[in-house]
């Protein structure tokens, strides 16, 4: 029976030194575009859009004869660089980190100032002060989203 015993004991003893020495099976990282976390520079990437806001907020909030002329450029350029951000950041993070990237680029892009920012955006349209072609490519295609159901109804820098 001390036998029985014994052989028991190691045979318990050999199993958890098995347990506790072998390798560990780590699972496979998750592929890219499947909720790949956010990396480290994405709080840069919050005081950006800030700034962004903040400078297209200033385009859009320019009276309207600053639309013209020597400071068109200005205006054009602050919000072609909102657009552009906003239109790039949309189509990369989905591809980047999946559907959790998407839903969160989607709700960092839907404050309020980005509301405005659209009301702004249509009203310059319909009054006549921008069109798409004052946008380049990648900033144009969320414009002319942003306009769609706008009609032009004035003239802009000709009046």
């Amino acid at each position: 029976m001390n036998r029985a015993w014994l052989l028991l004991w190691v045979l318990v003893i050999l199993q958890i030194a098995a347990w506790t020495f072998a390798p560990v099976d780590t699972p496979a990282s998750a592929p890219t575009g499947d909720g790949e976390p956010l990396d480290p520079i994405e709080a840069i990437r919050i005081e950006s859009r800030n700034s962004q806001r903040k400078d297209a907020m200033a385009a859009l909030d320019l009276p309207w004869r600053s639309r013209c002329g020597e400071d068109r450029k200005g205006f054009i350029s602050g919000t072609n660089q909102y657009y552009y951000h906003r239109q790039n950041q949309s189509e990369r993070y989905p591809e980047i980190h999946g559907k959790l990237g998407a839903k969160y680029i989607a709700d960092q892009w839907s404050t309020s100032d980005d509301r405005r920012i659209e009301r702004l955006t249509q009203e310059a349209y319909a009054r006549g002060y921008l069109k798409p072609a004052d946008f380049e490519p990648v900033a144009r295609k969320l414009v002319v989203a942003v306009i769609k159901d706008e009609r032009v109804t004035g003239k802009g820098c000709a009046d």
